[in-house]
């Protein structure tokens, strides 16, 4: 196939799930409800957190950042997947894609580390509970947070830069229903295996190392727990790190699928439904495991009504 140079006038095919028409007016109803359910979930936090002073502690005002990143991440290629759904033009622009493409990584980098500080604020809480307030410091979480934010755009401007570096060829129909490094990576006319390589060590630094640390603060959270004597801690500890774990869980376990396996053409209509779910299902989720039986919320919600 004729090599071409893509420039801003370029335009790809997000072929997404064009092999199950049938299942495209379904998937935009299911879409369409889980990102007003994102929507809503999420900026209640954000409302909540922001007028409640009780609500003024290090773990709402992460939870708050993690709110946001969901509410950005779910916006950054949704409105693009409801559009490609219900028409026949299944188009985006070179520039789009290449927005996409950054805006997703970047949030998604910046995801898998937020959770590690949020397991820390678990960690400092239930294991350093005399030493909270000095360890988490306001001043000390809002650089966390800039970091989290930092870390995960530069990740992103450094893979994005490679991926659309490599010489693309002529059909430009990405087999997937958003631009990912890994599908793009299939249109290229030349070895693409250094790219890959990168993309597998920088996906082990920011999806392996961050879990491995998330489950090393749990496993000493658990030794923790272990010794506590009062009933009310315990149920207070389950109640907020269970929350923290399966929202780790609905994170994590999705993307190593993705992003942790060689590419294969086998796996590629599988991916698509792994990608749907953890991109789509799990933003709108989040909010729900939070607040669902959390009394600190409930109060809020009490005093801000009252």
């Amino acid at each position: 196939m004729e090599k071409i140079n893509a420039s801003s006038e370029d335009y790809f095919f997000l072929l997404g799930f064009s092999n199950w028409p049938h299942l495209e007016v379904v998937l935009f109803v299911i879409v369409l409800i889980f990102y007003f359910m994102t929507l809503t979930g999420n900026l209640f936090i954000i409302i909540l957190s922001y007028l409640d002073s009780h609500l003024h502690t290090p773990m709402y005002f992460f939870l708050s950042n993690l709110s946001f990143l969901d509410l950005c991440y779910s916006t950054s290629f949704i409105p693009q997947l409801l559009f490609n759904l219900w028409g026949p033009e299944k188009t985006i622009s070179y520039t789009g894609c290449m927005i996409q493409l950054y805006f997703s990584l970047a949030l998604g980098t910046t995801e898998c580390v937020l959770l590690v500080v949020m397991s820390y604020d678990r960690y400092a809480a239930v294991c350093r509970p005399l030493h909270y307030t000095v360890l988490m410091h306001p001043r000390f979480c809002h650089l966390l947070a800039v970091a989290c934010w930092v870390s995960g755009f530069t990740n992103s401007a450094l893979h994005s830069l490679f991926t659309f570096w490599v010489p693309l060829c002529g059909h430009r129909q990405v087999d997937h229903f958003l631009c990912e490094v890994p599908a793009l990576l299939q249109l290229s006319c030349v070895d693409t295996r250094a790219n890959e390589l990168t993309l597998m060590v920088m996906s082990s630094i920011f999806v392996l190392i961050p879990l491995i640390l998330i489950l090393s603060s749990y496993g000493a959270i658990a030794r923790a727990v272990l010794k506590m004597q009062s009933t009310t801690g315990l149920q207070k500890v389950f109640g907020t790190c269970g929350a923290h774990l399966m929202v780790v869980s609905l994170f994590f376990i999705p993307a190593m699928c993705i992003y942790l396996q060689p590419p294969s053409g086998n796996s590629q209509d599988q991916g698509k439904f792994i990608a749907l779910f953890y991109t789509v299902v799990t933003p709108s989720l989040n909010p729900l495991i939070y607040t669902l039986r959390n009394k600190d919320v409930r109060g809020a919600v009490k005093r801000l009504v009252g």
